[in-house]
C-alpha cells in the first residue's frame, strides 16, 4: 500500500512547503498539486525522485473525477513508494477522502492523517 496524504492550505507555497517538509528526501514520490504554482515554490521539480503534476484548479470531487482518475492511475503505475495530494480548498476533503478509499484506490492506497499548511 501507499502512504497518501491530502494536503491544505492557504497558499500553493505552503502546501508545497508542507509537503517538503513531511516527505522522505531519498523515496520515490508522486505529487499531484491543484492549482498554478506562485513563484515561490518550494518542490524541485529536477529531483530524480519527485513525479510532480500538476492540474488545474477546480475542485475535484465536483468535476466528476475524471481528471484525478486519470491524473492519479498514470502516476501509480509508476508504484510511488509515497503520494501527496495538494488541493486548492479543504471544503470536500470527506468526499475526496472516499474517492482515495473506493475500489480500486482502496487496494493501492493507505491515507494518512492530513497535512494543514
Amino acid at each position: 500500500m501507499i502512504p497518501a496524504t491530502l494536503v491544505t492550505g492557504a497558499t500553493p507555497a505552503l502546501r508545497e512547503a508542507a509537503i517538503r517538509a513531511a516527505m522522505t528526501s531519498t523515496v520515490d514520490t508522486a505529487i499531484i498539486l491543484e492549482g498554478i504554482p506562485d513563484a515561490q515554490s518550494g518542490l524541485d521539480a529536477d529531483a530524480p525522485h519527485l513525479h510532480i503534476v500538476r492540474i488545474a484548479p477546480g475542485c475535484v470531487c465536483c468535476t466528476g473525477n475524471l481528471t484525478m482518475r486519470v491524473t492519479l492511475n498514470r502516476l501509480l503505475r509508476g508504484k510511488p513508494e509515497q503520494l501527496y495530494i495538494g488541493l486548492a480548498t479543504s471544503a470536500h476533503l470527506e468526499q475526496i477522502r472516499a474517492f482515495l478509499t473506493a475500489p480500486p484506490y482502496d487496494n493501492l492506497l493507505a491515507l494518512t492523517k492530513d497535512l494543514h499548511a
